[in-house]
C-alpha cells in the first residue's frame, strides 16, 4: 500500500495555527516576528520552515521546534523520493553502461574510516 505524501508544512501553519486562532497572515507574521511576505510564502508553499522559524513557530503557537522541523523534514524526504524516482530509469542505464555494481553493504563507511 503506497503511503500518502505529507503535505506541506505550511499548510499547518495556516490551519493549524491562523485559521484555528482566526488571525491573519499579517497578524500571524508580528506575532511570529516576520515579515507578512516570509509567512505569505510559508504557507503557500513557496518556503520552507527553517531552523529559526520552527523556534518562532513554537514559541508563537506551540508544539515543539523538533515537531515542525520534523514536518519540514518528512515533507522534504517526500520530494526528494519522488525526484529520485523520476530519475532512477536514467540511473539504472547509467550503472548498466558503466558497470557500476552499487556499494557493498558490509563494506559502508564509517566516521572513523574517511580519518587518515
Amino acid at each position: 500500500m503506497a503511503m500518502k505524501e505529507p503535505p506541506h508544512p505550511g499548510l499547518s501553519v495556516r490551519y493549524d495555527c491562523l485559521d484555528a486562532l482566526g488571525i491573519s497572515v499579517t497578524e500571524g507574521a508580528k506575532i511570529l516576528g516576520v515579515t507578512r511576505q516570509a509567512l505569505n510564502n510559508l504557507v503557500n508553499g513557496k518556503a520552507g520552515i527553517s531552523p529559526e522559524m520552527a523556534i518562532r513557530l513554537d514559541k508563537a503557537f506551540g508544539g515543539t521546534a523538533e515537531t515542525w522541523l520534523a514536518l519540514q523534514t518528512a515533507f522534504d524526504l517526500a520530494q526528494a523520493r519522488k525526484a529520485s524516482a523520476r530519475s532512477s530509469s536514467s540511473a539504472s542505464s547509467r550503472r548498466r553502461t558503466t558497470g557500476f555494481r552499487g556499494c557493498n553493504k558490509s563494506s559502508q563507511p564509517t566516521s572513523t574510516s574517511m580519518l587518515p
